[in-house]
Formats: structure tokens, C-alpha cells, sequence
């Protein structure tokens, strides 16, 4: 962790650990690169077990030096500006997050609940780093989420690549109807979904968007040339055309399927 990064981070875990409710507090992957970096952001997830301030308490328990803030209807999460550097606390009731994971970890079927949401959730919760843990909650909650069955990965991975089909033929539709438009949202959908089944085949929950292109290339489980054609795939309309791309998410799409 950068200096400058460290001091932030140690600034609200001392202001947020005086509140009797709050139970963890762990670092997103955002703040690791350089503050320089037009990705960094300082992003807190908070789990609570009981009540803490209000938006407006907090506000003004953050300190006089925050501009910019606002907060979600719900007021579970908080942004602002330090300087120039963006800052964002997530609120997460303990309650909900055991019912979510008790729920995909006792029952074989509960895999629609993540149909659309898709599984980052998971992933902040067993990958985030941690800055206060004030009882062993939240490692009972990473062991569960680390030993989901087969059937949960299988079923997921159903859900994902059927859905990566229908967006293939989306992209052949725009194709076929010269649409431009659909093509640009298809092929981006199509791929991120196609994406989404090789992480269920490997048993990964889904990072952030920002690390999809890394993780995606580091699976153990990956289609022959599959790193080749992601790249070539990702090109602009000036170096390849839409029918070849079209035929290469073809393949794309047939080689997953055959894992």
C-alpha cells in the first residue's frame, strides 16, 4: 500500500472503528495503484452489525477537508473528494451479507439470485484487504464463500453461458441488419458474458471490470489460443471488421462451451 494511501486508509479506519456497530472494514483493490492513476479511488467497505450515524453525522464526522459529498438514497454509501483524490464508503449490514451466502452455500438452486448481479460482491468480500476485523465474522464468511459446491459453479456457469449464446446472436442480428449500435452493445456484452462462464468454470468470482482483461488470461482453465483471440477480439473496427470479428466470437463462444 502507498504512503499516501496508507494515511487515508488509517484516517477513516480510526474514525469508523470508534462506532460500536461496525464489525469489519476492508480495502478495495482500487486503492493499490499509484494515487496518480485515473483508476485509484479509496474505496472502504464497511460491515455493520448495528446502527451507525446518519448520512449527515457522517458528514461531518469525515472532517471539514471533504468536498463534493453525496450519498445514496439508501445511505449505504458515501462519496466524496479529498483534494483531488476520490474516497468511497460502502455500508453493508452483517445481516444481509450471512443471509446471501448462507442462502448460495446451503441450496443448489439459488444461483438466479446472482443471475444479474453476477458474483463481484464475493469477491470484494473474500478478496478485500483487511483493516479492522473486530470478531472472527467475517473469515466465517470467507471460508463459506471459498468452499461453494460444484453444483453452485455448474449451475452458474449454465446461467452465464446461455446467456453468452443469446448474445452471440444479437451480434449476428446487428451484423445482418447493419446496426451499428446493437453491434457495439452486443459485442461488449457478448464478451464480458463469455468472460463471466470461464471465471464459473475456474471457480473465480468476477473482479472488477478494471481487472477482467488481467484475471481473465491468469484462469488455470482457458480455451486453446483463447488469450490471442480476446486481443484480437478487443480491436478497433479499423483493424478488423465486424464480419471477422463476428466469425471469431463464433469461435470464441464454441470453444467455451466445449470446456
Amino acid at each position: 500500500m502507498k504512503h499516501k494511501t496508507k494515511v487515508l486508509a488509517e484516517r477513516f479506519t480510526t474514525l469508523l472503528t470508534q462506532w460500536p456497530g461496525v464489525e469489519c472494514i476492508s480495502l478495495n483493490e482500487a486503492a493499490q495503484g499509484d494515487t496518480l492513476d485515473p483508476y485509484f479511488a479509496l474505496i472502504l467497505d464497511v460491515f455493520y452489525a448495528a446502527p451507525i450515524p446518519d448520512a449527515t453525522e457522517r458528514r461531518r464526522l469525515y472532517g471539514d477537508d471533504v468536498a463534493a459529498f453525496e450519498t445514496s438514497g439508501r445511505t449505504d454509501k458515501d462519496r466524496f473528494l479529498l483534494g483531488e483524490l476520490p474516497v468511497r464508503i460502502e455500508y453493508k449490514a452483517t445481516q444481509k451479507v450471512e443471509s446471501l451466502v448462507s442462502l448460495v452455500s446451503t441450496k443448489a438452486d439459488s444461483f438466479w439470485i446472482l443471475k444479474d448481479s453476477g458474483t463481484y460482491g464475493f469477491y470484494r468480500l473474500t478478496q478485500g484487504e483487511l483493516l479492522f476485523v473486530r470478531t472472527p465474522w467475517i473469515r466465517g464468511i470467507r471460508k463459506k464463500l471459498l468452499n461453494l459446491d460444484d453444483t453452485f459453479w455448474v449451475r452458474l456457469r449454465q446461467v452465464y453461458q446461455l446467456k453468452m449464446e443469446h448474445l452471440l446472436n444479437d451480434l449476428g442480428a446487428a451484423l445482418f441488419q447493419d446496426d451499428d449500435f446493437n453491434y457495439l452493445i452486443s459485442q461488449a456484452l457478448f464478451i464480458k458474458t463469455a468472460c463471466l462462464t470461464l471465471f464459473c468454470i475456474n471457480h473465480r468470482f468476477e473482479p472488477s471490470h478494471r481487472a477482467y482483461y488481467t484475471q481473465v488470461r491468469e484462469l488455470t482453465v482457458l480455451p486453446e489460443a483463447f488469450e490471442a483471440e480476446l486481443s484480437t477480439f478487443l480491436r478497433g473496427a479499423k483493424e478488423i471488421s465486424h464480419e471477422r470479428k463476428y466469425a471469431l466470437a463464433q469461435r470464441i463462444a464454441r470453444t467455451i462451451v466445449a470446456l
